[in-house]
């Protein structure tokens, strides 16, 4: 699908809910730009004023944006016809705030695209040190890493289709701020592949960020705190950049 002299067209979705983006859409972006060929148009949700449709490489960091139905039928055709789709974090995320102080949040049904990245996020623990686990030591994408600790929002998530793990995390124990992550046991997918179509996903659920006034809608004018979660780990670099050449059209997946 690239274009002339392997030109590629890009089309990045960054924004949301409760992170900051501008680090993670500086952070992207400037591992995009080290590919010269790949050019980039950045948007904040996914009303792309055209440029899906004609687009060879999707990459997302969302939190509870929520394509509508046209827009979800762009991301299938996109999928179907080729599209690499490098999604990062939350945007497997479509959450309801508590109607109450204190109350629990809440995963919505209205994210839609659950079936196209292979999972729909229900929870997270509290923002702990975690350890991540090689559950592919042979794939390219984490070819000389072992497993690391990480201080990041560890994704519970309903799985929605067949996908190739590559990292995990385990989980044992309650999501206290939502009602859909209870009791929970499980392994959790950190970094996967999955097919649609002809085109393939890559999901890497690190990268949790916030700055000190992004939960101002939550009641917090200022957290007097910066949060970079897994952006200070060598690792978690690693491998994003190595996603990143990924869906620019290299190899690792």
């Amino acid at each position: 699908m690239a274009g002339p002299a392997g030109r590629l067209d890009a089309v990045f979705v960054c924004g949301g809910r409760w992170h900051d983006f501008d680090y993670a859409r500086l952070g992207v972006l400037t591992m995009l730009g080290e590919h010269e060929h790949v050019r980039t148009r950045v948007f904040e949700d996914y009303a792309t004023n055209g440029a899906l449709p004609g687009a060879d490489v999707l990459v997302t960091y969302t939190c509870d944006v929520r394509p509508d139905p046209t827009q979800q039928a762009e991301l299938a055709d996109f999928l179907a016809r080729g599209g690499r789709w490098l999604a990062l974090h939350a945007t497997n995320a479509a959450i309801d705030p508590p109607s109450e102080p204190g109350g629990r949040f809440s995963a919505s049904p209205e994210l839609g695209i659950a079936h196209l990245l292979g999972s729909k996020f229900r929870g997270h623990p509290p923002i702990v040190p975690y350890r991540v686990e090689v559950s592919d030591p042979g794939h390219p994408l984490i070819e000389g890493i072992g497993p690391f600790t990480v201080s990041d929002e560890l994704y519970v998530s309903e799985v929605a289709g067949d996908l190739d793990v590559i990292l995990h995390a385990d989980y044992v124990g309650d999501c206290p701020g939502f009602v859909d992550a209870r009791a929970v046991i499980a392994r959790q997918p950190v970094l996967y592949t999955r097919s649609f179509g002809e085109g393939t996903v890559c999901y890497f659920t690190l990268g949790h960020c916030r700055g000190r006034f992004d939960i101002q809608d939550l009641g917090v004018e200022d957290l007097e705190r910066v949060d970079r979660g897994s952006w200070s780990s060598m690792e978690f670099r690693t491998v994003l950049s190595r996603c990143v050449a990924w869906v620019a059209g290299g190899s690792g997946v």
